[in-house]
């Protein structure tokens, strides 16, 4: 067990690549930089693989048992003098370690997150070899996987938000990579605001959890969570608890209305854009719901709300991206409308599929991104799309790589596989009015299919629309970048098959190895939704059903539409060419080029300002409203109880010193002075003063008695 036993090396090295560049990188050849920093992380894919490998014989032999290597306890001590009264008035012993947790879920996490981004780290040295910065780029992108591998491996949620926050933290500093743009440093800014407001809810969730388990580990607690005995289905603490982490979710990961930082976060590198988009930061969020499935189950409302609000999160984004031109701005509104996906499979309980699709959706988004990448390097920095076309002859390798990766997304085949699963397990769920939610998937996935073709018409089809000096200087991008995408490429057409489903005669092995994870979880919610008559072999029985196979053609169906509505509206655009949307309904298309005016709404409602007569509205009227009210009332009052308290004081230091002082106290002292005056002229306090006086009344006393 040399691999398991050494877990914490595989977040230890790219933290050793990161303190590398932080403290020695300014001195280092680039060729240094990209041996250190490429190099630790595929050590770290590599001794991945082989703690996944071994994990597997480890399995083996201990059926559902997931491994844990704890190197020593962080918080509380194995004393317990780190106590804590639980919800029940007991006390607890509270501790959380620094330990590390190898299951089916983190190990599926930890391949495609090292495995991914030691391809973009690969990409990037050559996207970014004549950039400014490159060891604090490498160094930035280092410490991005420490933490995000420390949030996979971490064995409790304490180690869980060291690295949630940590990946929070390093967006920041990718995004805002370019500094000195304001809009870059605006984006990593929103980035990091927005994601503060969901952790808020992620940390309240967490204490509510400590408080009413006692523990942060998440054995410990799923354990708990699975006795009957214990907790039921409603459990309001659970909900309360549930719902909270799901704040914090919404905000990692992107989902209404906390998604307005990701379309903004393009202003990073485009490497950064496929690490944060494709399998690391956004998908935390996912992470974490699905590690916290045990509870999930157990508040019914926290699943339907998971369920609804992702949703609506796909067909919301899907819609935007119909009509953008950036074409990195399209990738991020698919980015945000796939996780959307995501949520929708782990709020119907199809937490399985849920993780299938982040698996698949890795490859695909992180190739379309890295290819997004490629076009932009090939067009001297354009990023607009109606300043592309035909590039398919000029940029080969970048346009059948992408090409298979918009197939995928599509759902046509790879894509198909996780896709599928999600709409079949909403269509199934029978929980109310969920086929809604079915039927707003279906469109989403219509959508998906329009917008990605419509990518690759304007991008790589068409008539050249760009400037005659930007295509005298069209070339391939250097193999450091295309050879990423060729892996990533193979990939995206073969990685679906793992999760071949039994309908089509596979046996879903991707399902089955997560069985120690969900299998129960998905058995109680199908339960609870169905009053009991749905068992795990009803649900493969139904696999089987002529619906779903229905329900297949109809999938792949909505990508060959999709396709062919893209094709016949942008396969000959030429310069001018006008969006078929824009043609025929104006106003649609000017909300949806606009994003409906989110970012206007929340402008106008936190920082904008707005008259009406006297009265200014608006978050900055609101802001200067009671910035008046805080300088005049608050600041006056307490100003003017300053002064009154001042004056009093005068007044009591006046009185003190003339009245008390001088007549009460110095006024007798001073009196009996004037009164002791004549005699001190007698009583000088000289004995020889004395004597003479003696001796001259003495004398005197003689005469006047002698004379008379």
């Amino acid at each position: 067990m040399l691999f398991l036993d050494h877990i914490w090396l595989i977040p230890l090295l790219p933290a050793f690549g990161a303190t590398m560049m932080f403290f020695f990188g300014r001195k280092l050849q680039k060729q240094a930089v990209d041996a250190v920093c490429v190099g630790v992380v595929v050590l770290a894919f590599l001794l991945a693989c082989g703690a996944v490998w071994q994990y597997t014989a480890y399995a083996h032999d201990n059926p559902g048992k997931p491994y844990e290597k704890i190197l020593y306890t962080w918080l509380g001590t194995d004393t317990g003098h780190f106590n804590l009264v639980k919800k029940d008035g007991s006390p607890a012993s509270f501790q959380a370690d620094a330990g590390f947790l190898l299951d089916p879920l983190s190990s599926i996490w930890l391949l495609f997150v090292t495995g991914v981004g030691m391809l973009i780290h690969i990409y990037s040295v050559g996207y970014m070899a004549h950039e400014g910065g490159y060891y604090r780029f490498f160094g930035y992108l280092n410490l991005f996987m420490f933490s995000m591998l420390t949030l996979i491996l971490g064995n409790n949620y304490a180690m869980l938000f060291v690295g949630w926050e940590g990946v929070g933290l390093c967006s920041y500093l990718l995004i805002g990579f370019y500094f000195h743009r304001k809009s870059a440093s605006d984006a990593a800014n929103k980035a990091f605001i927005v994601n503060r407001i969901g952790d808020a809810g992620f940390l309240l969730g967490m204490f509510t959890i400590a408080w009413y388990f006692g523990s942060f580990r998440f054995t410990e607690i799923t354990a708990l969570a699975r006795d009957p005995q214990l907790f039921r289905i409603g459990d309001p603490v659970i909900t309360a608890a549930c719902l909270l982490l799901f704040v914090g979710a919404c905000g990692k990961s992107a989902q209404l209305p906390l998604y307005v930082w990701l379309p903004d976060a393009m202003e990073g590198p485009t490497p950064v854009s496929a690490l944060i988009h494709a399998a690391t930061m956004v998908t935390a969020g996912v992470y974490m719901v699905a590690r916290s499935n045990a509870l999930f189950v157990l508040a019914p409302t926290a699943m339907k709300t998971v369920a609804i609000v992702g949703a609506l999160t796909a067909i919301f984004a899907a819609s935007i991206g119909l009509v953008q031109n950036d074409i990195k701005r399209v990738l991020a509104y698919s980015t945000v409308s796939q996780l959307g996906y995501m949520f929708l499979a782990l709020g119907v309980g199809a937490f399985a599929a849920g993780v299938f699709h982040v698996f698949t959706h890795a490859f695909f988004k992180a190739l379309l991104f890295l290819g997004a990448g490629s076009v932009i390097h090939a067009m001297s920095g354009e990023q607009d799309m109606r300043n592309m076309g035909d590039l398919h002859r000029r940029i080969p390798i970048t346009h059948w790589t992408m090409f298979i990766a918009t197939c995928a997304i599509a759902g046509i085949p790879a894509g198909f596989f996780s896709k599928d699963e999600i709409l079949w397990q909403a269509w199934s769920s029978e929980r109310g009015a969920y086929w809604y939610l079915w039927l707003i998937g279906y469109i989403t996935a219509l959508m998906t299919a329009f917008y990605m073709f419509r990518l690759m018409f304007l991008t790589f089809h068409g008539q050249p629309r760009m400037s005659h000096e930007v295509e005298r200087h069209i070339h391939e991008s250097p193999k450091s970048m295309t050879g990423p995408l060729v892996v990533l490429a193979f990939f995206c057409l073969f990685a679906g098959f793992l999760g071949w489903p039994h309908s089509l005669g596979g046996s879903n092995r991707f399902e089955r190895f997560l069985e120690p994870v969900f299998a129960r979880e998905a058995h109680v919610f199908a339960a609870e939704g169905q009053s009991g008559q749905l068992a795990a072999g009803v649900k493969e029985e139904e696999h089987t059903s002529g619906t779903e196979y229905f329900l297949m053609f109809l999938s792949v169906g909505a990508g060959i539409v999709g396709w062919g509505m893209a094709w016949r509206a942008y396969r000959h655009a030429d310069k001018g060419y006008v969006e078929p949307i824009a043609q025929k309904t104006p106003s649609v298309y000017g909300v949806l080029y606009n994003k409906y005016y989110v970012d206007e709404g929340y402008d106008y409602a936190f920082t904008g300002r707005r008259n009406v007569g006297k009265l200014r509205l608006g978050a900055m009227g609101l802001g200067e409203a009671s910035s008046w009210f805080d300088s005049r009332v608050i600041d006056g009052t307490v100003n003017g109880a300053g002064w009154i308290t001042r004056l009093t004081a005068t007044l009591s230091m006046w009185w003190d010193k003339w009245i008390i002082d001088g007549a009460g106290v110095n006024g007798p002292a001073i009196f009996a002075r004037m009164l002791s005056y004549p005699m001190r002229l007698l009583q000088w306090g000289l004995v020889q003063w004395y004597a003479l006086v003696m001796v001259v009344g003495l004398v005197g006393f003689v005469a006047y008695y002698t004379w008379h």
